[in-house]
């Protein structure tokens, strides 16, 4: 029997995720979270195999959450389910301890491979990932500005570019708006921008609005 824990903000999701896992023989859902805090929690006492994660939940960045998994539950393998595209979050996902990355326009039987494989231990990743992966590999291989950014660095990014205010962000990411804005300032440094109007235009062009 495979155990899993959902983690998402939207019910709608949770219970579509349940059904679909349910419906599979020899798995079965043992916890949810709607946020990362009650995630980090509460994961230490399910008796989960795998862990559905969601990339855009209230609370600290998915980011810092699935680190501090790693940290706290090194053996759980996290599946990382997302909205948004594998160019905006999967190379990241991966690099901070996630076993597999998976868009939620994916099918229901590629869901329940890709859980199947990482509670073997596996690694998942589309055909497309994969060959942006290898890519990656080659030497001297450039990347986009954004890629060279730190993980909080790049959700700060992502937040500016889609509108949000520095309060905004202060709030959903539980840090002070003095804080933010540094992060703001080493962004339009290490970028080379001029201030938001560029960031908003940056992220529009490479699929980082939110």
């Amino acid at each position: 029997m495979i155990r899993l824990c959902i983690a998402d903000d939207h019910p709608v999701v949770r219970a579509g995720l349940r059904q679909i896992i349910e419906d599979e023989p020899g798995m079965e859902v043992v916890g949810e979270a709607a946020d990362g805090d009650a995630l980090l929690a509460t994961i230490g006492r399910m008796p989960a195999d795998v862990l559905l994660l969601d990339v855009s939940m209230p609370g600290p960045g998915f980011l810092e959450v699935l680190k501090a998994l790693k940290q706290s539950q090194p053996r759980l393998p996290v599946l990382v389910l997302s909205v948004h595209p594998e160019d905006q979050y999967a190379v990241r996902a991966l690099r901070a301890g996630a076993a597999g990355y998976l868009t939620k326009d994916h099918s229901p039987e590629e869901l329940v491979a890709a859980i199947r494989k990482v509670h073997r231990g596996g690694k998942y990743v589309s055909a497309s990932l994969a060959e942006r992966l290898a890519v990656g590999l080659e030497i001297g291989a450039e990347g986009w500005p954004h890629e060279k950014l730190s993980d909080r660095e790049y959700d700060v990014l992502c937040q500016l570019g889609s509108g949000r205010t520095v309060k905004e962000i202060s709030e959903q990411l539980g840090l002070s708006p003095k804080t933010v804005s540094t992060y703001r300032s080493r962004i339009l440094e290490k970028m080379k921008l001029a201030g938001n109007a560029d960031l908003v235009r940056y992220a529009s062009q490479h699929g980082l609005i939110r």
